[in-house]
């Protein structure tokens, strides 16, 4: 018989729908109905909820109003409202707009990084070292992301030991938890084992974050893997929101719903709510016409159907 694995006992999710999963959307969405969402999210109970992005609003018009979004927020005790900064200038922003938690980004695929935010990696962390350092001094907490960890769309293969590296290296600049993306969803679990393993030997495990995309439905066992190696915190996106403009054919992040779901079933804390998720983004996937990509969302919504039919044929 095999011996069961040892689960955490509780996993934190961070909220990246309303950053992540919004801003590659040609759609616009209002900016009140953008700070509805990312407050009914908190209230949803996740407690990180990434807000907004200081990017150029010309590269992602989608979060121009990044100010008013942060300024406008109610924020509930307890919870935190990162923000993406691209740049010094995105720091400066972001602060002016009461920003008490930042991101920054770069890749371990020199090409990606190229396309993305046309620079090198190395000269990547050079920027980042001045925002994180910026950061520091204001007090701000920090967060670096990593994307493209486990396959590139334009050179492929990533090998491992740039990841370790670029993950030492954010760490050394002082971000205080580094997030290894999927960006175009073409991690497997064995994978996932393989490349965290490595870089749990540079990083701790309680400062390692996973942020999976679902191109091809393995996000959710490919948290299990993490889970396996003692990972406890994990992007996701409500309605599974969200893609990536310079990966071309990634689809959306880990659904929020859908690893809350797995999460509950097996007895793992996340402190969230499905039914309170599924709310606050329904409002969203309406203004964008189309329904949610995640399935543990509309097995909710089909449950509802059915209880208020029962009740009413009673």
């Amino acid at each position: 018989m095999v011996a069961p694995a040892r689960w955490p006992s509780r996993v934190t999710i961070v909220e990246v729908g309303p950053r992540d999963g919004l801003q590659n959307e040609a759609t616009p969405i209002p900016t009140e109905l953008k700070v509805q969402f990312v407050e009914a999210l908190a209230a949803a109970g996740l407690p990180i909820v990434e807000t907004t992005s200081f990017v150029h609003p010309k590269v992602v018009p989608q979060l121009a109003d990044a100010a008013e979004v942060l300024r406008s927020l109610q924020r509930r005790p307890g919870t935190r409202y990162p923000v993406l900064v691209p740049n010094q200038k995105g720091l400066e922003r972001a602060l002016a707009a009461g920003a008490e938690e930042i991101a920054v980004f770069t890749a371990a695929s020199e090409a990606f990084n190229r396309a993305n935010i046309a620079m090198g990696i190395e000269e990547s962390l050079g920027v980042i070292a001045e925002v994180l350092r910026a950061a520091r001094t204001a007090g701000l907490r920090r967060r670096g992301y990593i994307s493209t960890c486990f396959g590139c769309p334009y050179q492929g293969a990533v090998p491992v030991e740039t990841v370790v590296e670029v993950s030492r290296r954010l760490l050394e600049l002082g971000a205080e938890e580094v997030s290894l993306g999927d960006t175009i969803g073409v991690a497997n679990p064995r994978q996932v084992q393989e490349v965290v393993g490595r870089v749990l030997e540079v990083v701790p495990r309680e400062r390692l974050a996973l942020h999976f995309h679902d191109t091809r439905g393995v996000a959710l066992a490919n948290v299990l893997a993490a889970l396996e190696l003692g990972i406890t915190t994990f992007d996701a996106s409500a309605g599974g929101l969200g893609g990536c403009p310079y990966a071309p054919g990634a689809a959306g992040n880990l659904a929020t719903e859908d690893l809350v779901t797995m999460l509950d079933g097996m007895g793992i804390r996340s402190g969230v709510s499905l039914g309170a998720v599924v709310a606050a983004v329904q409002p969203v996937l309406r203004a964008l016409g189309r329904p949610s990509a995640s399935k543990a969302h509309q097995a909710y919504l089909a449950t509802q159907a059915r209880q208020r039919a029962a009740s009413g044929a009673g």
